[in-house]
């Protein structure tokens, strides 16, 4: 597949957001505190492939998760 059209697979980026959280052994809750959020909303959006964490949030979730960014994201 050529670089140029590749693009991020939001769903399968998500579970893989979901798997990553398990296997460390946090929950949504703890990430939640980890970000500092008032909600647990945007994890959930992440984990369903509805949205993508920004730039600074995956440096945080890799960081967290003990990974690379590119572990995260999956592309097409």
């Amino acid at each position: 597949m050529d670089i140029c059209t590749r693009a991020i697979n939001m769903e399968a980026t998500g579970m893989n957001i979901s798997r990553l959280r398990k296997a460390a052994g946090i929950t949504v809750r703890e990430l939640q505190e980890i970000f500092g959020f008032g909600s647990p909303q945007a994890i959930y959006k992440w984990q369903h492939g509805l949205t993508l964490p920004t730039i600074d949030n995956l440096v945080i979730l890799a960081v967290v998760f003990g990974v690379s960014i590119d572990d995260i994201i999956v592309l097409y």
